[in-house]
């Protein structure tokens, strides 16, 4: 007699358990946006959607969902429903993790500065970082670098909503290193570099330089080709970086003869660190340069350069490009 009672009741659960999956739960309002906090398990998710008027009681959805083996299975994250949905397709797009994604995106030739503002106008993130120093950024992110100028890579970065600003910055830095390790390994013979930082230093100049990608292995070859004969690099970009909030939008003759580790006006070499986020382009460059003899160029007002050998040539161009154009 208790057998039979069993049985019935087992399907009278297994009944109600697969039509509660099945069918369409109620949503507030559509669309509707849910944050599920990091550490939620099945049964506070379940309350929660119950205070919310989602489902008509928990224990249910917290059965399915433990029948179906997704007990520590959820994901974190913002979700956005705009049509009515149920429990298992809920539950199956929890444990995807088929969030609404955030994003922060980085453009190439920002620098640390700047891509802190960017990390810190985004209201999705939360904020690890508000307070720290770039020295004890660079403890977060680990490794030796002493600056964290150049030390990120620009690109876009999808995030679940509640993410954190330090998050971003190591999944940028961790790219930043591989690709620079990347080309570091099939960098071209004989060029003037001791250690990949000089690369990325070099990057960062050229990404500063132009952004006509095809220009960028003949400006490389400048460098490079100055570097091999003791020239200075004589590059304004590393000259504004130097300045700081002292740049107007302007140089002036005394911005080159006033002495700093950036300027390349008078001293010899490279720069101490890079002076922005190069582009992979950049790095490609960087480790690639045009074979060129080349050691002048000047920009001609339209977004590219005239190279030149000799010290008449980049004269000459300059009275033609650059007087000219402003009306000497």
């Amino acid at each position: 007699m208790l057998r039979p009672i069993i049985r019935g009741l087992v399907a009278a659960l297994v009944l109600w358990l697969a039509v509660f999956a099945l069918y369409p739960l109620r949503l507030p309002a559509t669309p509707f946006q849910y944050e599920l906090k990091s550490g939620s398990t099945l049964r506070s998710v379940a309350h929660d959607l119950k205070e919310r008027g989602i489902l008509w009681e928990p224990w249910s959805f917290t059965l399915v969902g433990r029948l179906m083996g997704q007990q520590g299975k959820i994901k974190a994250g913002s979700y956005e429903w705009d049509a009515p949905l149920t429990a298992l397709q809920l539950l199956n797009r929890m444990t995807r993790g088929d969030s609404v994604q955030s994003e922060a995106k980085l453009i190439e030739g920002m620098t640390f500065a700047q891509f802190r503002a960017v990390l810190d106008g985004n209201e999705d993130l939360r904020h690890l970082t508000t307070g720290l120093s770039e020295r004890d950024i660079l403890g977060q992110l680990g490794g030796d670098a002493t600056s964290a100028e150049g030390q990120f890579f620009p690109d876009t970065y999808f995030f679940n909503k509640g993410g954190t600003d330090l998050d971003i910055m190591k999944r940028a830095h961790r790219a930043l290193v591989q690709r620079l390790n990347a080309v570091w390994s099939h960098r071209a013979a004989g060029l003037p570099y001791e250690q990949p930082y000089e690369v990325l230093i070099m990057a960062s100049i050229i990404e500063k330089e132009t952004g006509k990608a095809e220009e960028r292995p003949m400006i490389a070859g400048v460098f490079i080709n100055r570097l091999q004969q003791g020239m200075k690099l004589q590059t304004d970009p590393t000259v504004i970086y130097g300045m700081g909030r002292r740049f107007d939008g302007n140089i002036r003759k005394r911005d080159l003869l006033a002495d700093t580790p950036y300027n390349t006006y008078t001293r010899a070499g490279l720069p101490p660190t890079p002076i922005a986020m190069p582009s992979f382009a950049a790095l490609e460059a960087a480790v690639h340069p045009a074979s060129t003899r080349a050691l002048y160029f000047v920009a001609k007002g339209d977004g590219t350069h005239q190279f030149s050998e000799t010290l008449a040539e980049h004269n000459k161009a300059v009275v033609k490009y650059q007087l000219k154009h402003n009306g000497s």
